[in-house]
């Protein structure tokens, strides 16, 4: 064998451990990037389950008492400002995920309000269909905070994985991703009266 050929052969070998070293690290942001999209996909089912939930709740509750129609408009504008915004898991920014967050706490917000009200119509809470849908409705609640906790994994992941270094130097492309938070004043008890007297 020739001298100069274990040289060539050397870097040969170096370049191509390397190269496939960097298309290890970017199919792997490529499956975190991927994982995050999925978590995102499984919170937006979840918002939708509720909001057609809403249109259910709202024709039972509609259809069985005189009901405050401020309190039912109050729902109806909520879910319908929520369904409105649309965010981008690939281009998520803190200010969209923000958004899209207060306009879902007003979809929560509305909906405490509706139930609270329901207490005063007795008849209405004996309602079967209205038990199955207040059954329904927290089942989703405990749904929707399950897939934003999920999100908010694949989003550290993704971070973790492409922020570190090395990682970084080959996936210049691949920005951090902002996490799902909770919305303005969700730290305070809710303040819930029945006006039982």
């Amino acid at each position: 064998m020739k001298k100069w050929l274990v040289p060539v052969i050397i870097i040969v070998a170096i370049v191509a451990i390397v190269g496939f070293w960097a298309v290890g690290i970017r199919n792997g942001a490529l499956k975190q990037n991927q994982a995050v999209a999925k978590s995102w996909g499984d919170v937006n089912t979840s918002y939708q389950r509720r909001n057609d939930l809403i249109g259910n709740l709202v024709k039972t509750v509609e259809g069985a008492a005189n009901f405050e129609k401020g309190t039912l408009t109050a729902v109806i504008e909520a879910r319908s400002k929520a369904t409105s915004i649309q965010v981008d898991p690939a281009n998520a920014t803190p200010e969209q995920l923000e958004a899209f967050s207060k306009a879902q706490g007003g979809v929560s917000s509305a909906l405490s309000r509706l139930l609270v009200t329901v207490e005063q119509y007795p008849d209405l809470k004996s309602n079967e269909n209205f038990k199955q849908l207040q059954f329904e409705l927290t089942s989703t609640e405990n749904t929707i905070q399950t897939a934003r906790v999920r999100y908010n994994e694949s989003v550290e992941n993704y971070n973790n994985y492409v922020l570190k270094f090395p990682n970084s130097m080959f996936l210049g492309q691949y920005k951090e991703k902002p996490y799902f938070n909770a919305v303005e004043g969700a730290d305070k008890p809710v303040d819930v009266n029945f006006n039982i007297k």
